[in-house]
């Protein structure tokens, strides 16, 4: 492609909302132009990229089994009321009206459509497994759009769907769209981690996101300095033990605090160590009020929360039920002398406590000397807590660090959450009805796409992979005034695209340190300079990726851009 001939429109200047490097730098290099608040139109550069990425999909995928299909953006209702979500989905669910007044959502994922498809077309055991994917735009309409395509309300995803008569083939399906995704960001050249997840609003168990290690990582996640294992960090066990202290039980006293309210607070207030203070927060359980313990240095989960209770919705109670219900503040919330109608599930770590700190669910009141079990009752000890750095691993080997991740990747054993809500089932062998057990797996392939950018840059602009670059040479000639670079320049890239290679020739009338700061700032990986030696047959060839320069002649053109190629430079 003739630079002059595409649009490339760079920038000089970082733009004042963009955040981080790589919403910055595909700005600057004209990659990506903003239409609306988290809305992103891909321009030339991007497109190729993308459908470089999507081809990596489209072969893994292939190679698991899976076969494309398309389906609409446009959802109908009925579908996500009849599996239970239009309502529950929550707010970033795009919704709509036709002129007729029937509703409809754009899809930000599509369990709905697809079960409905496999419901009406496959009938018999024998059209099992099955699995269909597709790349399409979704829509979410989020709340506080940032980083550019890291979080927008337009995206481009891949997303796959499985379908079986029994848990093993599901079981040997996920292991190899595992696979498949262990290949594809692999392929993409990305630093990932495939870690242990929640489902949120998709349902279903048995689940794993692929993160991509960032520092501006929305996620946070745990893993072991001596295994394999990693987790997102709202479902990382905590597997250690809490001895009890020897020390000799005091009564139960209650103490004014004036002021107190945070476990900092309290601690210092009262000259003792925050892991002797018990934190209580209440939350609202799909409307019921339960009371929360963890021990003062510890947070609650909310997530194991909710897995442990089998709910569908929690949160921390509102200022005025806690006002009602306990006629106290947060600050002075305390499992001692609770309303016996208020459930209480406490952290493991409360069991151990012995003279704790708690609240008195009275304005500006503590008690100290309180003993679980003897002052108040329990109705369920379970890990509630955030697994903290330096706790054991869970798997037995090592402790536990934190680093950050984006999430580009999520794979989940559905079950037949989708397959009972819309009725779709097949006939075993005995012609009995049962409900198709399903799989799905996700991919944000422009996530994919910012990703790769937040991973391989430097001060000067982007350094792409060879295999996600779009374009793997750039040619740039000095002076398209000057006849012997031209036609040099012209020779070099015809007998480039004659050889199947990938090649941006920067034919625009400019000076040269527009060019190579242009060079630079959109990354392609190997640059060929033809400049004053061009009567001689000199050119001067730059790998972005290690800014590696050297001379060759034209006639070692060709071989060297295959070298460099093949050796991954």
């Amino acid at each position: 492609m003739r630079q002059s001939m595409t649009l490339i429109p760079t920038l000089r200047e970082v733009p004042a909302d963009a955040e981080v490097k790589s919403h910055q730098l595909l700005l600057r290099a004209g990659f990506i132009r903003q239409t609306a608040s988290g809305v992103y139109t891909y321009m030339p550069l991007a497109k190729r990229a993308l459908d470089k990425i999507e081809k990596i999909i489209r072969e893994e995928m292939e190679k698991a089994g899976a076969a494309e299909i398309l389906m609409p953006t446009l959802q109908p209702a009925e579908l996500w009321q009849e599996s239970g979500r239009w309502d529950g989905y929550g707010a970033e669910l795009m919704r709509m009206e036709d002129r007729h007044g029937r509703e409809f959502a754009l899809g930000p994922t599509h369990e709905e459509v697809i079960t409905a498809i496999v419901k009406d077309e496959l009938k018999s055991y024998k059209r099992l497994p099955l699995t269909l994917y597709q790349i399409q735009t979704k829509f979410r309409d989020e709340k506080r759009p940032r980083f550019g395509l890291l979080r927008g309300r337009e995206f481009i995803m891949k997303d796959a769907y499985s379908f079986h008569a029994n848990q093993e083939s599901l079981d040997l399906v996920y292991d190899k769209i595992y696979e498949a995704y262990n290949n594809i960001f692999s392929r993409c050249g990305l630093d990932f981690r495939a870690v242990l997840a929640d489902s949120g609003a998709i349902g279903g168990k048995d689940t794993q996101e692929f993160m991509v290690l960032s520092e501006i990582g929305e996620d946070t996640i745990a893993y072991s300095d001596s295994s394999p294992y990693a987790a997102n960090i709202e479902m990382a066990e905590v597997k250690r033990t809490y001895e009890r202290s020897t020390e000799p039980e005091r009564s139960l006293t209650k103490i004014e605090t004036p002021n107190q309210k945070t476990i900092e607070d309290i601690s210092s207030f009262l000259e003792v160590k925050s892991e002797d203070c018990i934190k209580s927060l209440v939350f609202n359980v799909d409307g019921e009020f339960v009371l929360i313990l963890v021990r003062g240095d510890h947070e609650i989960n909310d997530i194991k929360v909710k897995n442990i209770l089998q709910a569908e919705s929690v949160e921390l109670a509102e200022h005025a039920d806690i006002e009602k219900l306990l006629g106290c503040s947060v600050g002075s919330i305390g499992p001692v002398q609770l309303p016996s109608e208020i459930k209480i599930y406490a952290d493991l770590a409360i069991q151990s406590m012995v003279n704790a700190v708690c609240g008195a669910n009275e304005e500006g009141y503590h008690f100290t000397g309180v003993q679980p079990e003897r002052d108040f009752k329990v109705d369920q000890y379970a890990d509630l807590r955030f697994i903290k750095e330096g706790d054991p691993s869970p798997d037995g080997n090592g402790t536990i660090h934190f680093a950050r991740g984006i999430e580009v990747g999520h794979i989940f054993k559905l079950g037949t959450k989708y397959s009972d809500a819309l009725e779709a089932k097949y006939l075993d062998e005995n012609g009995k009805a049962q409900s198709i057990i399903m799989g799905c797996y996700g991919i944000g392939v422009s996530r994919t796409f910012s990703a790769i950018a937040e991973q391989y840059n430097d001060e000067h602009g982007l350094k792409w992979p060879k295999n996600i670059a779009p374009y793997q040479v750039h040619l740039i000639p000095i002076n398209m005034k000057n006849e012997e670079q031209k036609d040099l320049a012209e020779s070099l890239y015809q007998e480039l695209l004659q050889q199947g290679y990938e090649v941006l020739m920067d034919d625009r009338i400019e000076r040269p340190g527009v060019k190579f700061k242009d060079a630079d700032l959109i990354g392609l990986p190997i640059r060929v300079t033809i400049g004053k030696k061009a009567a001689d047959g000199i050119l001067e060839v730059k790998l972005r990726n290690s800014s590696e320069t050297f001379e060759i002649h034209k006639a070692e053109l060709l071989a060297t851009i295959a070298q460099l190629l093949k050796s991954g430079e």
